[in-house]
């Protein structure tokens, strides 16, 4: 890289270097897409003169627009910053590097790319593109709607393309886009950061992947936090627990602001600090809670709390011992009040039964009595019934006999 200042073109050291940043201008203006990778590589040509740009944003329109401090000398170490950019797909208004609004170049400028004419496979090779890892979110309107230009074919990637240009296109089927249906993806964070010698991959010494090898990292004094914090959750190992000074080896230093999405985003120099050794918060396990009596009076893992005397102020404390060191925090107090009743535990469950078999009764009651008396008007409608069937019998016989005539027992008319 160089940059023409003040009638001369000079190149640009790697001291104060905010790694992605000032690429992300550079990038931009020379009208290509996402920053994917930067590296330090020898002078070019007898260029031993150089500049160190600071302060850059990563919004401006111009590398000139930084903050270009002292005059034109020597680039500490003799390196220049080398810059590969993607050629022809770029991701825009995104929460980092690697996530935004999906735009491809076509014809000098740069267009929107439709959801309808997007897939997995398409996302996989646009991350690889642009220097993310695999693709994690693909959605429609996530970054934004798009207002220019629409891409106007359809990707038809396999998935192993090194490049979108790779991909073959067709003619999109369907003419129209709907608005706000621009795709936005999101790609995971490059596997360029490790902890190692931990024994889990969310503890250990941290270390970067560096102009084609694995180095140490290290930081200054106060920057370590910060660093630590960048470092947990681009492993997506939650918050930093601890952050300790190892010994002084060979590889480079980051400066963060503990915002960043990556480590490739903070600032790196490369001269000797000691290295960090980094516990992050998914390494725990579960912890064992316990309730203690401020007032003495019990100690244990489930305890009830009903009478007053276990009002007071309480605070969580978590102690943990993890590679030989302890770990505690305390919470700030909490305040707690009693407003049980004042009757004794045993008496208030005796009233809850009684309360239960009175209803029992009631409902038991009230569902036998009507049953009675439906049987008791059944059992009075049947005798009138067996009554009246034998007087119209009799009546029947009579008439059979004539006038004058009585039937007797032996005529074989009766009821059974």
């Amino acid at each position: 890289m160089e940059v023409f200042y003040r009638g001369e073109w000079f190149g640009l050291c790697t001291g104060w270097w905010s790694i992605m940043k000032e690429v992300k201008v550079v990038c931009r203006e020379l009208d290509c897409g996402n920053p994917v990778a930067e590296s330090r590589g020898p002078l070019i040509e007898d260029g031993t003169r150089g500049i160190i740009p600071y302060g850059c944003s990563g919004d401006e329109s111009s590398i000139r627009q930084c903050d270009i401090r002292g005059e034109p000398g020597y680039c500490f170490g003799g390196y220049y910053h080398h810059v590969i950019c993607s050629e022809s797909v770029r991701l825009v208004d995104g929460a980092g590097l690697c996530s935004g609004r999906v735009e491809v170049k076509s014809n000098q400028s740069w267009a929107s790319v439709c959801e309808a004419d997007f897939d997995r496979q398409d996302a996989e090779v646009v991350c690889r593109d642009v220097g993310c890892g695999a693709p994690a979110a693909l959605q429609g309107g996530l970054y934004g709607g798009g207002g220019g230009q629409t891409w106007d074919k359809e990707f038809q990637c396999k998935g192993n393309e090194s490049i979108l240009l790779d991909c073959d296109t067709s003619d999109r089927e369907n003419n129209t886009c709907l608005p706000g249906n621009a795709v936005g993806l999101t790609c995971s964070e490059p596997d360029d950061v490790r902890l190692v010698g931990g024994g889990s991959r969310c503890a250990g010494g941290v270390e970067g992947y560096d102009q084609g090898e694995w180095r140490t990292v290290g930081a200054s004094d106060w920057n370590q936090g910060d660093v630590a914090a960048v470092v947990c959750r681009q492993l997506g190992c939650g918050s930093t627990v601890s952050v300790l000074l190892g010994n002084t080896t060979r590889g480079f230093r980051v400066i963060c602001s503990g915002s960043e999405s990556s480590l490739r985003e903070c600032r790196r120099m490369y001269d000797l600090h000691p290295g960090l050794t980094v516990i992050c918060s998914d390494l725990l396990v579960q912890p064992d809670i316990f309730l203690t009596d401020p007032m003495g009076g019990f100690s244990g893992a489930t305890r009830d709390l009903r009478y007053d005397s276990h009002q007071g102020n309480y605070s969580c404390v978590h102690d943990n011992y993890v590679f030989s060191h302890n770990f505690s925090s305390e919470s700030e107090l909490l305040s707690l009040t009693i407003t049980a009743s004042p009757l004794p535990a045993f008496i208030i469950r005796h009233v809850v039964v009684l309360l239960i078999l009175l209803t029992a009764i009631t409902t038991s009651y009230l569902y036998y009595k009507p049953t009675r008396r439906q049987k008791r008007v059944n059992r009075v409608s049947s005798m009138d019934l067996y009554v009246n069937a034998k007087e119209m019998v009799s009546l029947s016989s009579r008439a059979e006999a004539g006038p004058g005539e009585e039937s007797s027992p032996g005529d074989g008319v009766g009821i059974e």
